[in-house]
């Protein structure tokens, strides 16, 4: 069985859901429609210092909603799929489009929805409120919530296996 780093060392692309991901999975609806989400700061840095190192991001979710606009932008999240009814299919477009193998692709869900696209990659990942459905089809899933730093650790986790996090680190330690 192949292990997780090894899976981790020839990632790619990452792409991530929102709401349970980069989120906790709240939604915060107002009378006038507005939708309200909270990211977490420590998964904005880890995503830039991702982008950094070489390996491209992406998002793919179902729902639609401005305020991802702006936080794929803050985060140098280069491809942005909203509305996505077959993130699967989704993938695979990008994926193509890119020049990369699904093996090279990791994907980061947290509900049934997100199986297709996991059960594909070659990295599946998912938070620890996930159902039990898809913890088991996840060959990494994170210590920290959705929204509270999962992102941060599966950056770090990549960036570690492909030898790439003590240069990101560096910068910090001067």
């Amino acid at each position: 069985m192949i292990q997780v780093g090894d899976r981790a060392k020839n990632i790619k692309l990452i792409v991530f859901d929102v709401d349970g991901v980069m989120t906790d999975g709240s939604l915060y609806l107002c009378d006038d429609g507005q939708e309200y989400k909270a990211f977490n700061s420590h998964d904005g840095l880890g995503m830039k210092m991702l982008k950094s190192s070489g390996v491209e991001m992406a998002i793919i979710t179902g729902r639609t909603s401005n305020v991802v606009v702006k936080r794929a932008e803050n985060t140098g999240v280069a491809h942005f799929y909203q509305g996505v009814e077959d993130k699967l299919e989704a993938l695979e477009h990008l994926a193509q489009k890119l020049g990369l193998e699904l093996s090279q692709c990791a994907f980061m869900g947290d509900d049934v929805l997100d199986l297709p696209p996991m059960r594909r990659s070659g990295l599946s990942l998912t938070v620890p409120a996930a159902p039990p459905l898809v913890k088991q089809h996840a060959h990494y899933v994170t210590t920290r919530e959705g929204g509270r730093g999962a992102i941060r650790e599966v950056v770090e986790l990549i960036m570690q296996a492909q030898g790439t996090y003590d240069a990101q680190m560096a910068r910090f330690l001067k």
